[in-house]
């Protein structure tokens, strides 16, 4: 007896929550439709692959309604339009942006809601239409999407059938080259012993020089307070030559206006007469030089007497 007892406790009280969870599920589906909501549109314009129909609509990462429907727009079949059906008391402005997300790695993909600025009018107080339309911005899934294409493209221009041509011809070179410079192995360690030890010769060359010029830096620093007084020296003597001829040329400016003036227009006559005098020595020197006799007797030398 007590057995069967247990039994119909047991079945009285699942009985009893299997009514509660029927009437809770009941209260809330009635809860649910009495509840206020609010139709807004969204137009893609990039495929919407894995969205359906009845997928949440999040805002800032909240649920706040569903999709009701999804269908290609009738003017552009490559835009897609979707109506949702979002709660009344959600503040959904004019700057507010909606865009296809993702749940999880590997979540269904949604429609999630971002920005709206306090300050910002509500959406459907601006849009009078029937059914208000929030723009969209490109999707992280179109970015990356958009950013594989244009790699594949280019990876397509770098791969064509010139490039690869161009790549094998190049190979083809560096594998002749290296052919080369194998049989040539030898002239090769040749150069490689010629140039070590011409950097030898020339490194011995620079400490040579670098002591010379050591040495001749010294020299010169020990030397330059001599050679600089000496210039100095120097520079006083011509400024008091420079001074003592200016001052002569003060003094004696009278003289030297006057020699330049009459002295000078008398030394054109004068040398001139000079070239006559120097002519007619020219020409003297020349009769003593051939006939000095007959010039200074006025008559030709005597004959020397021969004996018979």
């Amino acid at each position: 007896m007590e057995t069967k007892a247990n039994y119909v406790l047991i079945g009285a009280f699942t009985i009893i929550v299997s009514l509660f969870l029927l009437l809770f599920a009941l209260w809330a589906a009635k809860y649910s439709s009495e509840r206020s909501w609010r139709e807004y549109a969204v137009i893609f314009n990039e495929p919407v692959t894995g969205l359906s129909e009845g997928s949440t609509v999040q805002y800032n990462g909240i649920a706040i309604g569903t999709i009701e429907s999804l269908q290609l727009a009738p003017d552009d079949p490559s835009q897609v339009f979707a109506r949702l059906r979002v709660r009344e008391d959600v503040p959904i402005k004019t700057d507010t942006r909606a865009k296809m997300s993702m749940t999880g790695i590997t979540g269904s993909p949604i429609i999630q809601l971002t920005g709206g600025s306090p300050g910002s009018p509500a959406l459907h107080e601006v849009d009078t239409r029937d059914v208000p339309v929030i723009e969209t911005e490109a999707s992280a899934l179109q970015n990356i999407a958009d950013t594989a294409n244009r790699l594949v493209a280019r990876l397509d221009r770098v791969l064509s059938e010139e490039n690869v041509e161009r790549v094998a011809n190049t190979l083809e070179n560096i594998e002749a080259m290296t052919g080369a410079v194998a049989d040539q192995h030898e002239d090769l360690r040749a150069l490689i012993v010629n140039a070590r030890q011409s950097s030898e010769q020339l490194q011995a060359t620079l400490a040579t020089t670098h002591r010379t010029m050591e040495g001749l830096d010294r020299e010169l620093v020990d030397k330059l307070p001599a050679l600089v007084a000496r210039l100095d020296s120097t520079l006083n003597n011509l400024d008091s030559a420079a001074g003592g001829a200016d001052a002569i040329l003060s003094e004696n400016r009278a003289a030297i206006s006057s020699f330049a003036n009459d002295g000078l227009a008398q030394l054109g006559p004068t040398l001139g007469e000079l070239r006559l005098l120097v002519r007619d020595l020219r020409r003297i020197s020349d009769r003593l030089d051939s006939n000095p006799a007959r010039y200074l007797l006025g008559r030709d030398a005597p004959k020397e007497f021969e004996p018979e």
